[in-house]
């Protein structure tokens, strides 16, 4: 399972600042484990997607290139102060966060 995701959404405007921290390893399947000198298996986040209001904003793919908790940061026009915003990602396992906040 993975850990909850951190998400602030703030308005400035019509605009929305919406800034998230993901936790995750983000494994490129290329680095050496340092004791066992085995290749250490990828392990990324290869989709993210954002809702504002329920519509869907932004769809992005990702790949190994990404750091270790990656940071997001998008702007979205047309925001109203209590819209829902909701953050999604799925990696190459198969495993799956999503988190909630509410546009201030």
């Amino acid at each position: 399972m993975a850990e909850p995701m951190k998400i602030r959404a703030s308005l400035k405007g019509d605009t929305a600042e919406i800034k998230c921290l993901m936790n995750h390893v983000m494994e490129t399947g290329l680095r050496k484990d340092a004791k066992s000198g085995t290749v250490v298996p990828a392990h990324h986040i290869t989709n993210v997607t954002c809702e504002l209001g329920g519509k869907q904003v932004m769809d992005a793919q990702w790949g190994g290139g990404i750091s270790k908790n990656p940071y997001l940061a998008i702007r979205v026009k047309g925001a109203k102060v209590g819209d829902k915003v909701v953050v999604s990602w799925v990696d190459n396992t198969g495993d799956k966060n999503t988190g909630e906040a509410t546009v201030a």
